[in-house]
């Protein structure tokens, strides 16, 4: 998809402020720091419509973004993120945990993880929840740059091990740098929404 319009429509806590549209949202999930903005941002051809920032854990909202009047791109808040307060962390599950589970207009979930370590309980968890619920998962392996190509298929392999990643779903190896994976992410997000 060529976007040259993209903007953000609502910052929402609870289903009372979704947009009230039946265009078709697709939930990006992923860890604090795995590079959620900048995937958004790459996707988008814009340097900061998502904010990138140096403090991991500052989306506490659902921010909802209008992709060309098409689609919704559904930024949720980073996981894993250890100074955030227990409580607080228990609010944002709940939140994401209704949203994922309950709105209607979603249709596939990209899910991030960094292509450089394992991924981690969290990581492991969202996947879990997403099959348990049926969302279609594209999952998204970040920083695909900071690897030698020749080891990707290592790397890759050990994410989908620790997943137990369901060859129905999509697999893309992802460098906001480099653009690698770009094409493959929008053919998946094009699929899903069809």
């Amino acid at each position: 998809m060529k976007v040259h319009d993209a903007e953000i429509v609502i910052s929402a806590v609870s289903p009372a402020q979704y947009p009230d549209t039946q265009l078709p949202e697709i939930a990006l999930a992923g860890r604090s720091n795995v590079g959620k903005s900048s995937f958004i941002n790459t996707l988008i051809n814009r340097k900061n419509l998502a904010r990138t920032s140096s403090k991991p854990g500052k989306t506490q909202t659902l921010n909802f973004y209008l992709i060309e009047n098409a689609l919704h791109f559904v930024d949720v808040p980073g996981y894993g993120y250890a100074k955030v307060s227990k409580t607080e962390r228990a609010k944002w599950g709940k939140m994401i945990e209704t949203y994922l589970a309950e709105r209607q207009q979603l249709r596939a979930v990209v899910s991030l993880v960094d292509l450089r370590h394992a991924p981690s309980q969290e990581d492991i968890q969202m996947y879990q929840f997403l099959k348990y619920y049926e969302i279609p998962v594209i999952v998204v392996a970040t920083k695909a740059d900071k690897i030698p190509r020749g080891k990707w298929n290592k790397h890759e392999s050990v994410i989908k091990k620790a997943l137990e990643f369901d060859p129905a779903d999509t697999f893309i190896l992802f460098s906001s740098i480099t653009k690698q994976g770009k094409e493959e992410a929008w053919q998946a997000i094009e699929a899903a929404i069809k």
